[in-house]
């Protein structure tokens, strides 16, 4: 279910950041990598889903985090270069940090499985 979420909320971010840089002016290399990094962080978890196996599935999602500190570096470099304004990225800013606090919990609970399952045999 957790995994549900999460995938819904990445899709509507890269959306929402999809949506910010139609409206940027020029800095199209700039405009590029954001639009990789924040399209990325869904596609990963959407990979992880069909991971083939417990470690593939981490991995996926370790990917996805990544990308999600990516792009919330490029909202602030986009923020501090005066591209966009701040009340245009801090939507955008607190939900880049929701799912990353969502991978940073699902990553770490999947590894407490993961280690549970080796001490008791099961894998």
């Amino acid at each position: 279910m957790a995994e549900n979420k999460l995938s819904e909320l990445s899709m509507d971010f890269a959306v929402n950041t999809l949506k910010l840089c139609e409206g940027i002016k020029g800095h199209y290399s700039l405009v590029n990598q954001i639009e990789r990094s924040a399209t990325g962080i869904g596609a990963n978890i959407r990979e992880a889903n069909y991971a083939q196996s417990k470690a593939d599935f981490v991995s996926k999602l370790q990917i996805a985090l990544k990308e999600c500190y990516e792009t919330e570096y490029w909202l602030k470099l986009f923020e501090r270069a005066g591209i966009v304004k701040t009340d245009e990225v801090s939507g955008l800013a607190h939900d880049c940090g929701s799912i990353r606090r969502m991978l940073v919990s699902s990553i770490n609970t999947s590894k407490r499985n993961n280690c549970r399952e080796l001490q008791n045999g099961k894998i």
